[in-house]
């Protein structure tokens, strides 16, 4: 898979502020969201996620007839705020009405697949460089791991990206890049695609899947070491949540993984050691074949993994 831009798009957005996800019971988010590991906060309407020590809102969880995509809002620069509003027009977004019991601020929109978005000026949630050396190392003759008793809970530091399903993965991708001025990172022709933001972002902010219709797959939280990764696994397990995929350590984003099923069919994934691409680097984005697209090594893949439940 290659570019579909001709040309470069002259602004673009640096991350994800948050989204806003609709559920069946906010009961039963409550109960996976807190095995998983955030910090809630229940309104009346709404259950907001946080990080630990972290105050940013990183997801928006309301009750509704089924699990959909409310919508998803994205950071920029002041300065690019109005220019990247007229490249997304120009694009072919399609100027919307704020998503109820959201903020108003900021420029809404629709791409092509009829999600909703948010582009407001705001703070850079993703990452200014890779951390080194997360992984920590016993010192001679000491125990490298603790007794399963002294394990700590896994808990997610920040979002990392999100993958959405769309029937027309060259079609999405070629929106994006044009309106919101992501990069193709790498891709499977007619399977997965990866985007990268340019002000520096992880191997992929924003992903789309093959599907026979618009929805919602996953979101990835970033925790420090695969052994958060094999903890998170087993913490999801102990608390009822059986279904997923993992552990394993994907090809392109190199990231280690732990995909864990929602009561609604989506995936919340545990993910350490990402590939990062810096601003202003060119990444040697190419199409990768069917068995590089998934995993390095890894369990096989359940047949509901890439199930549309919206579909």
């Amino acid at each position: 898979m290659t570019s579909t831009t001709i040309k470069r798009a002259r602004f673009g957005i640096h991350s994800i502020d948050h989204f806003a996800l609709e559920v069946p019971s906010l009961d039963e988010a409550t109960r996976f969201l807190d095995a998983f590991g955030f910090e809630l906060e229940s309104l009346p309407d709404e259950l907001l996620l946080r990080t630990p020590g972290n105050d940013h809102v990183w997801a928006r969880i309301r009750e509704g007839a089924r699990k959909q995509l409310a919508y998803l809002a994205l950071h920029c620069f002041a300065d690019d705020f109005a220019p990247l509003c007229e490249q997304i027009v120009q694009a072919g977004g399609k100027s919307a009405a704020p998503a109820p019991l959201a903020p108003g601020d900021g420029f809404w929109f629709h791409d092509p697949d009829g999600n909703l978005l948010q582009l407001k000026p705001g703070v850079k949630t993703s990452p200014g460089c890779k951390p080194l050396g997360r992984e920590k190392l016993a010192p001679l003759r000491s125990r490298g791991a603790v007794a399963r008793a002294d394990a700590p809970p896994t808990r997610p530091t920040r979002l990392s990206h999100v993958l959405m399903f769309t029937p027309d993965v060259r079609e999405a991708v070629a929106f994006y890049e044009r309106s919101l001025g992501l990069t193709l990172t790498d891709g499977s022709e007619g399977i997965v695609a990866f985007l990268h933001a340019r002000h520096g972002s992880d191997h992929h902010l924003i992903a789309f899947a093959q599907g026979a219709a618009k929805g919602w797959h996953h979101s990835a939280w970033d925790v420090e070491t695969i052994e958060e990764v094999g903890l998170g696994k087993m913490q999801m397990q102990q608390a009822g949540y059986v279904e997923g995929w993992g552990v394993g350590r994907h090809v392109l984003g190199s990231n280690y993984f732990q995909y864990v099923r929602d009561p609604w069919g989506s995936f919340w994934e545990y993910s350490a050691d990402i590939d990062y691409v810096g601003a202003g680097t060119e990444w040697p984005a190419g199409n990768h074949p069917p068995e590089d697209s998934l995993y390095l090594w890894g369990p096989d893949v359940p047949a509901y993994f890439f199930e549309n439940t919206e579909a």
